[in-house]
């Protein structure tokens, strides 16, 4: 597919200079989105200036969906950003997360109807991480001087590795390609997912395979570096796992508040 059709959403939440970051390397794609919009879970004021800075400076148009901190509340502002996204297929990527420079180009290959795409990443150690710039960074060496980990994740490979399947392993909202109307049909993220703790991403594709739409999961394509930093709590872990298990266990394709919530555009900043 032409990459133009698509929309990159990026979320993010008060780590302006991980974004920073993540805008560099936008900036050094091979092909661009059509459109690139930020869903911003609530950040202060240095997020805001970071993205304000980088619109005139990337080759497609940036938008920035922000709405107020209660929480974390990443199904919803992502759901806002899906609401006025204007693409035919939409990328999913998080703010903490660097796309290599074939990122939108790969994820444009590998789009296919009946299919949604889940690439991998790798790991950029949490000491090494203010030190990591796409553009300079030799992954070998980052690797062999342990600042990189998930060697087999980082490497684009001259053919991809494609496995077609239903698995629970390996789900990660961090970087995904999805058909708009395969989400529209399953009504988006669940925004009954409240506060972090996992399972939002895993409810998606899972009910994304109930729809009939099995994933396409990803090697040497794709590639993200993700940052790593100080672990957050997971203390609604075990409310997010119940509800992810009724989700299996009932068959659901569309949840019950999702992308319906948002049926006018929201307002971006």
């Amino acid at each position: 597919m032409n990459s133009r059709q698509i929309s990159l959403i990026i979320s993010t939440y008060n780590w302006p200079e991980a974004l920073e970051k993540v805008f560099r390397g936008l900036k050094l794609q091979t092909e661009m989105p059509g459109e690139i919009i930020i869903a911003d879970d609530g950040s202060a004021e240095p997020t805001c200036q970071v993205i304000e800075d980088w619109k005139s400076r990337l080759p497609t148009p940036l938008r920035h969906v922000w709405h107020k901190d209660l929480g974390f509340r990443k199904t919803i502002i992502l759901n806002q950003a899906t609401s006025i996204a204007r693409g035919e297929y939409i990328v999913f990527l998080d703010g903490d997360c660097v796309p290599d420079s074939h990122f939108i180009e790969d994820h444009a290959r590998l789009a296919e109807r009946g299919f949604w795409v889940q690439g991998r990443r790798c790991f950029i150690k949490q000491r090494a991480v203010s030190a990591f710039e796409l553009e300079k960074a030799n992954r070998l060496l980052w690797l062999l001087t342990g600042r990189l980990s998930g060697a087999f994740k980082a490497f684009r490979l001259p053919r991809p590795l494609v496995q077609r399947d239903t698995s629970q392993r390996g789900i990660l909202g961090c970087n995904m390609g999805l058909w708009r109307d395969d989400l529209m049909a399953v009504n988006g993220l669940d925004e009954e997912y409240f506060g972090w703790g996992v399972g939002e991403d895993s409810d998606l594709g899972s009910r994304l395979y109930h729809l009939g739409r099995p994933r396409k999961l990803v090697y040497g394509r794709a590639i993200v570096f993700h940052l790593n930093h100080p672990p957050v709590s997971k203390e609604h872990l075990p409310s997010h796992m119940n509800r992810l298990e009724t989700t299996l266990k009932l068959g659901k394709v569309r949840c019950a508040r999702g992308l319906d919530q948002h049926e006018g555009p929201a307002v971006p900043v």
